[in-house]
């Protein structure tokens, strides 16, 4: 269902993203075994360089620090069972949680997507600072969050389930200057269409 809000133009948009797999990975990336296990049970390489992600078709593996990744899928179809992933990780100096139930995300997507952030969020997220594919986390209001962007034109929030209206709530305040328009929930993948 799609209602309009504020809507002169609705050039923004916001719309729940579904995630059906959300995997902490912690480990040693400079660990030649843990490295190539974890690539190749997940199916993408860990990203090694600070704020920056690698993504398959419905899969993002996006950097929280030296030794922190978040695993995020959004098609069930494809998913991977967690035990079998788990053990060849763990056996090779690494560790996986499932911390799906955790998290909840949205999609803020159009020409005024940074700008509209940018009054709940102090990350520079102007085009040239904020590239396609970088992810952070930061702060939405006073609520922790994760923000990466996956295309030019749209950023994906995710933030702990318990801050979920809190952090809804803020989106769409911080969205009401411009116009937006809700859109209805669809998985999370990476390659998201611009509406």
């Amino acid at each position: 269902m799609t209602e309009l809000w504020h809507a002169r133009d609705a050039g923004l948009t916001l719309g729940e993203l579904t995630l059906d797999v959300v995997w902490n990975l912690r480990g040693n990336a400079v660990d030649a075994a843990f490295a190539s296990v974890s690539s190749r049970v997940l199916g993408l390489p860990l990203p090694v360089e600070p704020l920056t992600s690698t993504c398959g078709r419905s899969t993002a593996l996006l950097w929280l620090g030296p030794r922190s990744w978040l695993y995020v899928g959004g098609d069930a179809s494809t998913a991977i069972d967690f035990d079998s992933s788990r053990r060849p990780i763990n056996a090779a100096g690494g560790a996986l949680f499932d911390v799906s139930s955790g998290y909840v995300a949205w999609r803020v997507a159009g020409a005024d997507a940074a700008r509209t952030l940018n009054r709940a969020c102090p990350l520079d997220l102007h085009p040239q600072a904020f590239r396609t594919g970088q992810s952070a986390q930061s702060v939405l209001g006073r609520i922790n969050a994760l923000l990466h962007k996956p295309d030019d034109a749209s950023f994906v929030v995710m933030v702990a389930r318990s801050f979920a209206a809190d952090a809804w709530r803020m989106l769409c305040e911080a969205a009401t200057t411009d116009g937006y328009r809700i859109v209805g929930a669809c998985p999370f993948a990476y390659a998201m269409r611009s509406t």
